[in-house]
């Protein structure tokens, strides 16, 4: 008798079974929209640690080959981006630098066809895109020069006028979550 009694409460009922598999599958159902947010926020992250890097890499660029470097941004469409050798010289930048034809990989191929150190540009970088989901939106077109300094196309001509007092932003998000790279005139690039 004693051991039919203790076989008999080893066991899970039916019902019990039922009601923890209930449980769960509503807990299951509660997260999955927190998951998600998460994997939007962290695509975000991502993209900007991805622009922060290609910056940093301009910039060090354009000091080791003493050569100005531009980053272009929604070039040559949405979401894409690349870091160019200038074409001329700051003062007076070749009539082929235009942010129409610099950022096509047909037009300017990575890496170069030409690999002659007499011949520009040598220095382009890959034609970087942003996650499916992430779009910039703040940006403008970055020059490094080779001491290292950032410079902003103010408008007025050639060369451009180093970034001021303040910082620029350059901004990458979706509808979850958005991060901002800023850049100082002293070339500093900060993620916040």
């Amino acid at each position: 008798m004693l051991s039919a009694r203790l076989h008999h409460q080893a066991g899970f009922s039916l019902i019990e079974m039922l009601a923890v598999s209930t449980l769960s599958v509503i807990v299951v159902g509660m997260s999955f929209p927190m998951l998600q947010n998460t994997s939007g926020i962290l695509h975000v992250r991502g993209a900007a640690r991805i622009v922060q890097s290609e910056l940093q890499a301009a910039r060090h660029k354009a000091v080791a080959t003493q050569r100005p470097i531009r980053v272009r941004f929604e070039c040559p469409a949405p979401g894409q981006f690349r870091a160019v050798e200038l074409i001329g010289s700051v003062g007076v930048p070749d009539s082929a630098d235009s942010a129409t034809n610099r950022c096509s990989e047909a037009s300017y191929p990575y890496p170069p066809a030409d690999q002659n150190s007499l011949t520009r540009p040598n220095h382009d970088a890959p034609l970087r895109r942003l996650p499916a989901d992430v779009q910039f939106l703040a940006s403008r077109t970055i020059e490094f020069w080779p001491d290292g300094t950032a410079h902003l196309d103010g408008g007025a001509g050639n060369p451009w006028p180093m970034i001021g007092a303040t910082e620029i932003a350059i901004t990458v998000g979706n509808s979850l979550s958005t991060n901002t790279i800023s850049i100082n005139g002293l070339g500093r690039i900060r993620l916040q």
